[in-house]
């Protein structure tokens, strides 16, 4: 036995021990950097002393309200300061934050509500008739609402709802925090975007959350008081774990309500972004701005991109522009992004350019905070690392979900033999880089956002036309791919493309709905199967 053998009085206690949360960020940087400017809005410039203080009477004001330890307190909001607050607000009382994505259907909505069974929800007053709608059919009682008005956007309150400002101004500025006594205690709800039907609940852990946020700054090499530019939605993955992360670097988050051109050049010109995350379309968004729209910077400025994969002509462009762009991979049941890719000046410097962005295009190596990452066949073996095979990803880390809020099953198969299975193919090069081939269950990703090709199916089904239809992805220039409807009529009935695509509208958000329809007689197996692989051809030269 080692000298070590004997350890008593060797055990956890409150000096050497405590529970990991993201929360303690925002407490530190309140004290380190008290006079530093926290979060920007337009006039709304608040220090990280009055970014903690409204985070605190947020807290205190649910607490109020009856919101206890565990309750879930729901967001409709675009990227506002009051997104940003609830991100430490909402749990700071002992709630689980859920942030709804907010282009989202009215059924869909309800369902979130319903199954996360809200307490409260904040709403920007551009989503108060949806969510209305959306309360009339849940099943269960309906959560507070309370409206957060927009001046600067131009979303002012209705007036029918206790606004977010009086309910700031109800909270104790001194209200004591609750800080997880356990570090697996659940930190945040998000729902997937239903690829398989009804979207599932992914539960976060305050551990999770704070490593992600460490093993952030490490890969992106995260100076002291970098400018981060909020253009990934705070519903997705609560915006990649980085408005969590910002504090503990002293950052400066600047909020962008409407992700256009004009504003990423303004924010980047005018308030010296440094840093954001955005999908492949945004990228595409800063090349194609018309010179108006831009403006003049002299610093680089670093981009983390997921979604889909770059294509490697914007990646090449926009670097020219004074963007160093490093693509990342990750879902919502990672927390974001746990691959990235590193670039490896001394074996890939002296390559041409077009293998270089190539390259860059790959989704790349585990993040530091995880602890695996393989392609694996059928039987969970790894594939050979020759750039050919493919194989699902599977995960393993400190990133990844607790599991499926109320769906054990789910959940016993996304971690079946102790991974994450990712659902999604790929190939692993000699290098171990991983690099994404197809999507599995038909996933369309359009500008960032996983349309389930099933949903829209159903969707189409259920016009009175329609026969059979299938929905894979088509090449898009602006929003990476969009879903392309294939569609066999029933005899003696005739339908139009405007038709079907405005029928589906009426039932599916926007970015769901099929922006080409194809009437065809579907291919099929012996066995009557829909061959998708074929019409994935013809919607790849359409």
């Amino acid at each position: 036995m080692g000298w070590l053998a004997d350890e008593s009085g060797l055990g956890k206690n409150a000096a050497n021990f405590v529970p990991l949360s993201p929360l303690s960020f925002l407490k530190r940087a309140a004290v380190v950097w008290p006079d530093h400017l926290a979060v920007v809005y337009g006039a709304h410039r608040k220090t990280y002393a009055e970014y903690l203080e409204r985070c605190t009477r947020l807290a205190s004001a649910l607490s109020k309200m009856g919101v206890q330890s565990g309750d879930v307190v729901a967001t409709i909001l675009p990227n506002v300061p009051a997104q940003a607050e609830a991100h430490f607000g909402v749990p700071a009382c002992g709630a689980v934050l859920n942030t709804i994505n907010t282009r989202l259907d009215v059924d869909t909505i309800a369902y979130i509500l319903d199954h996360g069974q809200a307490r409260v929800v904040l709403c920007d007053p551009q989503f108060m008739p949806v969510l209305a709608e959306a309360i009339e059919v849940m099943e269960g009682p309906a959560p507070t609402v309370i409206e957060v008005a927009d001046d600067f956007g131009g979303a002012h309150a209705s007036g029918h709802h206790q606004t977010y400002k009086d309910l700031l101004a109800s909270g104790d500025p001194d209200f004591k925090w609750h800080m997880p006594e356990d570090e697996w205690e659940s930190l945040a709800l998000n729902y997937t975007s239903g690829t398989t039907g009804r979207p599932k609940g992914v539960v976060y852990h305050h551990r999770g959350a704070y490593l992600m946020c460490m093993g952030t700054v490490v890969s992106w090499q995260l100076p002291i008081h970098a400018r981060y530019l909020t253009i990934v939605p705070l519903f997705h993955c609560n915006g990649w774990n980085h408005t969590w992360l910002m504090p503990m670097v002293g950052g400066t988050i600047v909020c962008c309500r409407d992700v256009t051109a004009r504003n990423i050049y303004d924010a980047i010109a005018t308030e010296g972004v440094t840093h954001f995350g955005g999908a492949p379309i945004v990228l595409n968004t800063i090349v194609n701005a018309p010179e108006e729209e831009r403006q003049p910077f002299d610093h680089t400025v670093k981009v983390f991109t997921a979604g889909a994969p770059p294509a490697p002509a914007t990646l090449a462009k926009i670097e020219l522009l004074g963007f160093s762009v490093m693509q990342v991979y990750g879902l919502t049941e990672t927390y974001g992004h746990v691959t990235e890719c590193i670039w490896n000046q001394g074996r890939w410097g002296q390559l041409p350019d077009d293998d270089k962005t190539a390259i860059k295009a790959r989704q790349g190596v585990a993040f530091p905070m995880m602890e695996d990452l393989q392609v694996t066949d059928e039987a969970l073996n790894p594939v050979p690392k020759d750039g050919e095979t493919k194989g699902e990803i599977m995960i393993r880390g400190n990133a990844v979900m607790k599991g499926y809020l109320k769906n054990p099953e789910a959940t016993a198969e996304a971690f079946e033999g102790g991974y994450f299975h990712s659902g999604d193919i790929a190939v692993m090069h000699p290098d171990n880089y991983v690099q994404i081939a197809d999507r599995a269950k038909d996933i369309i990703i359009s500008g960032g956002e996983n349309i389930s090709s099933v949903e829209v199916e159903g969707v189409l089904m259920g016009h009175e036309a329609v026969l059979l239809c299938a929905v894979v992805a088509k090449p898009d220039e602006k929003w990476g791919e969009v879903p392309c409807a294939f569609v066999e009529l029933k005899d003696h009935h005739t339908a139009t493309e405007d038709e079907l695509i405005a029928f589906a509208r009426n039932k599916l958000a926007g970015f769901k709905t099929p922006k080409k329809v194809v009437f065809q007689e579907l291919p099929k197996t012996s066995t009557g199967k829909i061959q998708k692989f074929e019409l994935r051809k013809t919607a790849q030269a359409l």
